[in-house]
């Protein structure tokens, strides 16, 4: 799953907007544009989309401008990423409706797709947009990467399956 670029830029853009909480009043797009480098279009139909999603607050006009309609804490990547996207789903078929599947009614998967795309929604609503707007607690030369060859395992609480991995 990769996020669309829209999508990407929102985190962005609303990372930035966090930075600003309890600095400055309202914000407004060109600020914004300025300290990220997205295009100044781009950054307005973000804010319009953030703003009918109710991440935030924006107002037309002197004086207007836009800001985080809760604290960066209380809004999660999933909120950021479903604004924009629409539901997290890593298949069509669990999302009510037509689908182009041509194994749907057979499918041995489909019954645990649900429960994958639950992980996946939990794993982004972990994610708190105060902790993306912090600075990184390891500079990139710091993180370790695993040395080749090294093993991982995971365990999804979902049905106890458990997966392993190579990294």
């Amino acid at each position: 799953m990769r996020l669309s670029s829209l999508a990407d830029y929102a985190v962005v853009m609303m990372s930035a907007a966090a930075r600003h909480c309890g600095v400055s009043g309202r914000l407004n797009a060109t600020l914004i544009a300025d300290e990220t480098g997205l295009p100044l279009p781009t950054v307005q139909k973000l804010v319009s989309k953030l703003s009918a999603a109710g991440l935030i607050e924006s107002a037309r006009g002197t004086g207007g401008g836009f800001r985080l309609a809760r604290p960066p804490a209380t809004i999660s990547l999933a909120d950021i990423v479903e604004a924009i996207e629409g539901p997290i789903a890593m298949s069509a078929c669990v999302e009510s409706g037509k689908h182009d599947c041509c194994i749907e009614e057979n499918c041995r998967v489909k019954p645990h797709m649900g429960a994958v795309n639950g992980a996946v929604r939990g794993a982004l609503a972990g994610v708190s947009l105060a902790s993306l707007s912090n600075p990184s607690p390891f500079a990139s030369s710091e993180v370790e990467k695993p040395a080749p060859g090294h093993r991982f395992s995971t365990a999804l609480e979902t049905n106890g399956v458990e997966v392993e991995g190579h990294a």
